[in-house]
């Protein structure tokens, strides 16, 4: 049995094969209409989402198989004070594998521990978002053909963007790439990104504050929102949530083939009339979700890929 807890989770070599493998489904999604026949998806969601929630959903569904869960904690027993643990045993009694969302970090690392059944994790607080990473790996090979020797910029909410920090751990085991962390001071990256992920790798890169100076130097820009549910302070919201707003303006700066990523929802830090501009990868991410899901869900469960005959993932007993 395996887990999907962290983008490190995958080899290298084991992450190309599961790009591989979405690459195919989304070529003949039609070949694995049946290939989840009977299986069962699990949603534990503890916190809101839309895209991440309905896109595991649709790709279960897709696959054949049917889903179970909850779409936030006020309607679960942990409102009467269950803990992660016995809700995770319980649902391993009902589902053939869980996919997890919760605002704690560590929460889908514990029920891990206590699962008979594979463990997604659909992020936890500021942490790891590790099929958001994979989406954005496809998405990025899609448009510019390779993941090394690429200067990769991040812009708005560094210091809790769990979608950043996990495309970061992800891109460093790529050779020759480099990044540039635009953002105020206050929402600078953690120190545990530059200390466990960045220094030992001797990674290139740069924090700075002005995304007009950094966008000609970048060949793929990742937008965030600044998020509202991580600020203690309404006013710090407040006063930062307007920092960034990469419009069509702005976007005549960057290179002609440069894609703007963003793992949404957007308030207003990527202007509308950015939309129809050829750069705009957002929504083809939101199409990639459902592809890569559909390639998780059948790799940690075991199923054979249809169209090859062969498993994508080594899995070890449970």
């Amino acid at each position: 049995m395996r887990h999907l807890i962290s983008p490190l989770d995958f080899t290298v070599e084991e992450t190309y094969e599961v790009l591989d493998f979405a690459e195919r489904i989304a070529a003949n999604p039609k070949a694995y209409a049946h290939a989840a026949d009977g299986r069962q998806l699990a949603t534990l969601f503890y916190e809101p989402s839309t895209r991440t929630r309905l896109s595991f959903e649709s790709a279960m569904l897709s696959l054949g198989g049917q889903t179970i869960g909850f779409a936030g904690a006020d309607q679960s027993s942990v409102s009467k004070g269950e803990t992660i643990a016995d809700t995770v045993r319980v649902v391993s009694c009902y589902a053939d594998i869980i996919v997890m969302r919760h605002p704690k970090e560590g929460a889908p690392l514990c029920a891990s521990m206590y699962s008979k059944i594979p463990v997604i994790n659909a992020g936890d607080g500021g942490h790891n978002h590790p099929t958001q990473t994979l989406i954005d790996l496809m998405t990025i090979r899609q448009r510019l053909g390779r993941l090394d020797n690429l200067t990769i910029g991040f812009c708005g909410d560094l210091k809790f963007g769990r979608t950043v920090h996990s495309l970061v751990k992800s891109l460093v085991r790529h050779t020759g790439n480099k990044f540039y962390f635009i953002s105020p001071e206050e929402l600078r990256i953690p120190d545990y990104l530059v200390d466990e992920t960045l220094e030992p790798t001797h990674t290139p890169y740069e924090e700075v504050s002005s995304l007009e100076d950094s966008l000609p130097k970048l060949d793929v820009l990742y937008m965030t929102r600044v998020q509202k549910e991580r600020f203690f302070n309404e006013e710090d919201y407040i006063r930062l949530k307007d920092t960034y707003i990469l419009n069509r303006e702005k976007l005549q700066l960057a290179k002609e083939d440069m894609p703007v990523l963003h793992p949404l929802p957007r308030v207003d830090e990527i202007a509308y009339d950015v939309d129809d501009d050829s750069r705009a990868a957002y929504f083809q991410q939101v199409q990639n979700g459902k592809y890569m899901r559909m390639a998780l869900i059948l790799s940690l469960l075991g199923i054979e890929d249809p169209q090859t005959g062969e498993k994508i993932l080594e899995l070890g007993e449970s």
